[in-house]
């Protein structure tokens, strides 16, 4: 499963590289913002989403930020809150990208496979990502 899982990221990863000069993080933490609400998600809530650390969301936000892609806006609610929000250009961005990763997912992962192998990982995929912890 890690060997599988490395294998695609990383193709996934030269993939975007190559074409968009966007990481697989990147482009992952771009991805949850397009799909928010207003394009912006709590920090805290984003890291959940991305799989990383606080301080390894911070760094990455920081050069998503620094690249004119992300902003970081004060909660009103908390004051110790922040979201991240994405720009007009971290939106274009995604938007060239997105067609990338999807024939990337398509070239390294759906083709090796047919359609009863789709039905069943389809099936365990949302096995594995059911967040009920079994008794």
């Amino acid at each position: 499963m890690l060997r599988a899982q490395a294998l695609i990221s990383r193709r996934l990863q030269a993939d975007l590289l190559d074409r968009h000069a966007l990481a697989l993080g990147s482009y992952e933490v771009l991805m949850h913002l397009g799909e928010a609400p207003a394009g912006r998600l709590r920090m805290n809530d984003l890291a959940d989403r991305v799989l990383l650390s606080r301080s390894g969301l911070t760094r990455l936000v920081d050069r998503l930020q620094s690249e004119g892609l992300v902003v970081r806006q004060s909660c009103t609610s908390d004051a110790r809150g922040l979201y991240a929000v994405l720009t007009a250009a971290g939106r274009a961005r995604l938007a060239e990208a997105t067609p990338t990763y999807r024939q990337g997912v398509r070239d390294h992962m759906l083709s090796r496979l047919d359609e009863p192998d789709l039905r069943t990982l389809g099936a365990l995929l949302d096995k594995l990502a059911d967040e009920k912890i079994p008794a």
